[in-house]
């Protein structure tokens, strides 16, 4: 298969692929991946030994789509919905820059151009550890699954497989950001604050334990839809396209 025929097949696949999802699953997600960037610009708490920043408070719902995304469709259509999410999410931070550009006179947004225009090197940080721990978690949910082959769908498997890919996908996620953003750029662009590495790692670590427990609280509602799915027939396009191209 040459390139062009291997791009034109991709291109195929995710059309198919962005029609077969349900509509509610790719919004809610979008919509976290928008606000996980926006929620990262405040740290909620800093002290010596851990720091946390508004993210933690969104990020679960983000993982939770992808391992429903990846429990049906399989890791490669949840990445791919992934870098959908994240280029959304860079399309919308360009509007909200334009927007905080644009000089009026009819009030002082100083403080609402500061959040909307946001900081370039969060957005990076934030888009880099994503879309590695998005990979991560998918394949990683994808590879736990096949290990229970008497009964890949019940309710033990996809606790176990939402669990570890979380756990895992949310700590990587949460420690690449903080050292990208709060070591390495932060000291120069923000008067020398920062977070220590070991802030860092406590914050990916607390963050993760945090974020698997609204998980474990969320994750019957997830599993109800995903069962929901499988009784309607949900996607049979992109299954059937998919296993036709295997």
């Amino acid at each position: 298969m040459s390139l062009r025929e291997w791009i034109r097949k991709e291109e195929i696949e995710t059309t198919i692929l962005l029609r077969s999802i349900p509509s509610t699953v790719v919004s809610l997600f979008v919509v976290s991946v928008i606000c996980m960037n926006l929620l990262a610009n405040k740290t909620l708490v800093q002290t010596y030994w851990i720091a946390l920043d508004g993210g933690i408070l969104i990020s679960w719902l983000s993982f939770m789509c992808m391992d429903i995304i990846t429990k049906y469709f399989g890791p490669k259509a949840s990445t791919k919905i992934a870098i959908f999410a994240s280029a959304i999410n860079l399309l919308t931070c360009l509007i909200f820059y334009i927007a905080s550009a644009i000089p009026s006179n009819a009030n002082d947004y100083t403080a609402f151009n500061s959040v909307l225009g946001g900081t370039w090197f969060i957005l990076l940080g934030s888009t880099i550890a994503f879309l590695t721990s998005a990979v991560i978690n998918n394949f990683l949910n994808w590879t736990i699954g096949k290990a229970f082959r008497k009964n890949p769908d019940g309710k033990l498997a996809y606790a176990v497989q939402s669990y570890v890919s979380t756990f895992v996908g949310q700590f990587l996620d949460n420690f690449i950001f903080s050292i990208i953003v709060f070591v390495f750029f932060a000291p120069i662009f923000w008067n020398g604050f920062h977070w220590t590495v070991l802030q860092c790692a406590m914050c990916a670590l607390t963050g993760a334990v945090a974020e698997l427990i609204m998980e474990i609280f969320f994750s019957p509602y997830g599993y109800r839809i995903l069962m929901n799915w499988k009784e309607h027939n949900v996607g049979m396009e992109y299954l059937t396209f998919i296993k036709e191209e295997n």
